[in-house]
C-alpha cells in the first residue's frame, strides 16, 4: 500500500493536534459529566443523543478558539468569580472592572509571526517586529480565571475575505479562530460561571492588509455574529447597563463600530452600547460620548494612547505623560461629578513613531535601564492605594500581570 511521505514538521503539528483535541475532549469531560472522562450524564448510554452530538461539535470550535482563548481548563479560585461577592442590586457603574487592551495579541511571538508569515505575505509585509503590536501575555481563559472582565477585540476579515478573525494593524493573531468561534468559547464559560458579566469591545481594525476594508461583507459578517441565536441566549437585550442582577451571565456589548454600509434597521437590532467612531476623539485623554440618545447614557473615557512627545524623547517622559492622563480620568471617574455614569479608562499606550520605537511592553512596565520607576502599571500601584473604596469603573491594562500586585489591588477597590 502507498502511504504518501511526511516530513518530521508535518508528523510533529498532526501529533500536536490529536494531543490538543485530546487535552480539550478531556477537560470538557470534566466540566460536563465525570472526573473519568466519562460523557455528559444527559447523554444516552448509546452514545448518539443531541446532547452527545452538541458537546462534541463545542469541542471542536473550543479546539479552533484556542489560538486565541486558550485552552479550557477548571478553576475555582476567589477571582473566577469574584462578582459573586456583589449584591443583584449593585449597578454595573459602581463596580471597577478590570480589562485588557488589544486582549488577542498575547500569543504574538516571533514563533507566532514566523508561522503566520506565509499567509500574511499574501495580503501585507508581516516582517514588523512582534513587539511592537504585543500588549498581553496570558490567554483570554487565564485572564478571565484571573479576574479580567473587559476585552478589546479588534477584527477584520482574514486573508480570504471570508470570515472575521484577529488583528492588531498588519500583525495576524491567527487564522483559524474566527470571532465566532470565539465568542463561543466566551459562552461556553459563562455557562460555568453564572455570577460573572462580562463587557466586550469589538472594534475594526483598519491597515490589516491591502485587500481588506470595512465594507459591507465584513459588516454583515459581524452583525450575523451579534445577532445568532447563541448571541441573543448570552449578549445583554438592551441598550443600558443597569444592575448586576440584570446582567450575570451575560455580555455587555461594547460597539465601537458602525454599520453605515448596511440599511438602518440592522444598526437598530443591534444590542449593547454604541461607541460610534466618529464620535471617539483619537488619542483623547477626555472623551465624553453619548452612547444611548434615549437614555441619555453617557460614557467619559481616556483613551490617550500615543503621548505627545519629542521624536526623540526619553521612555521615562513618555511614561509620565500616561501616566499623568490616567491619574487624571481615574481621579474624575472616583469624584462625586457623574456618580451613575460609565466612566473607561485605557491605562495602555505605545510610541512607535518614536525613535527608537517604545512598545506597549516598556510603556506598561518600563525598561531595564532608563526607567527607574518603572513603567505604567507600577508607578500605579500607590495611586491605587489611595483610592480604596472608590468607583473607578472599566480600566484596561497592558500586561495586567505584571507588577503581581496590581490586579489584586485594583480588584479589592470596590466598597461592599
Amino acid at each position: 500500500m502507498f502511504l504518501p511521505s511526511l516530513s518530521a514538521r508535518n508528523i510533529f503539528l498532526c501529533v500536536n493536534m490529536l494531543a490538543v483535541s485530546a487535552t480539550i475532549l478531556y477537560i470538557f469531560a470534566i466540566f460536563s459529566g465525570g472526573s473519568d472522562g466519562s460523557p455528559s450524564k444527559n447523554a444516552s448510554h448509546h452514545g448518539h443523543s443531541t446532547s452527545y452530538l452538541a458537546d462534541f461539535a463545542l469541542v471542536q470550535t473550543l479546539q479552533q478558539a484556542s489560538p486565541i482563548f486558550g485552552l479550557p481548563q477548571r478553576n475555582n479560585s476567589k477571582t473566577s468569580h469574584w462578582m459573586s461577592s456583589y449584591p443583584d442590586s449593585t449597578p454595573l457603574t459602581h463596580l471597577n472592572i478590570p480589562g485588557t487592551h488589544d486582549s488577542a495579541t498575547w500569543n504574538y511571538s516571533q514563533t507566532t509571526q514566523n508561522a503566520l508569515k506565509p499567509i500574511v505575505a499574501l495580503v501585507s509585509d508581516p516582517s514588523y517586529p512582534p513587539d511592537w503590536f504585543r500588549c498581553q501575555s496570558r490567554s483570554f481563559i487565564d485572564m478571565l480565571d484571573d479576574g479580567i472582565r473587559a476585552f478589546d477585540l479588534r477584527y477584520a476579515h482574514d486573508v480570504t475575505n471570508s470570515t472575521l478573525v484577529f488583528w492588531h494593524g498588519p500583525s495576524l493573531q491567527s487564522e483559524t479562530a474566527t470571532v465566532g468561534d470565539v465568542l463561543i468559547a466566551f459562552y461556553s464559560w459563562l455557562d460555568s460561571h453564572p455570577s460573572e458579566v462580562l463587557f466586550l469591545s469589538f472594534q475594526y481594525e483598519g491597515s490589516t492588509s491591502r485587500y481588506s476594508a470595512n465594507d459591507a461583507g465584513v459588516q454583515t459578517l459581524l452583525y450575523s455574529e451579534l445577532t445568532s441565536a447563541a448571541a441573543k441566549r448570552y449578549i445583554k437585550q438592551d441598550h443600558t447597563l443597569g444592575t448586576l442582577g440584570d446582567a450575570r451571565g451575560k455580555i455587555v456589548l461594547l460597539r465601537r463600530f458602525d454599520l453605515t454600509l448596511l440599511p438602518a434597521s440592522y444598526t437598530t437590532e443591534l444590542p449593547g452600547l454604541h461607541f460610534s467612531p466618529s464620535a471617539w476623539t483619537d488619542n483623547g485623554p477626555n472623551i465624553t460620548l453619548v452612547y444611548d440618545i434615549a437614555t441619555d447614557g453617557t460614557a467619559y473615557i481616556e483613551d490617550y494612547y500615543s503621548p505627545n512627545t519629542a521624536v526623540n524623547s526619553t521612555a521615562e517622559l513618555n511614561i509620565r505623560y500616561k501616566l499623568n492622563a490616567t491619574v487624571a480620568h481615574l481621579d474624575y471617574a472616583a469624584s462625586d461629578a457623574h456618580a451613575d455614569d460609565l466612566f473607561w479608562t485605557f491605562a495602555s499606550s505605545t510610541n512607535i513613531a518614536h525613535l527608537p520605537p517604545i512598545t506597549p511592553k516598556i510603556q506598561a512596565l518600563g525598561d531595564e535601564t532608563d526607567t527607574p520607576d518603572g513603567g505604567v502599571n507600577q508607578q500605579l500601584v500607590p495611586f491605587l492605594k489611595t483610592m480604596q473604596g472608590k468607583r473607578l469603573g472599566i480600566v484596561m491594562f497592558d500586561f495586567y500581570e505584571k507588577p503581581a500586585e496590581l490586579l489584586p489591588l485594583f480588584l479589592g477597590l470596590t466598597p461592599q
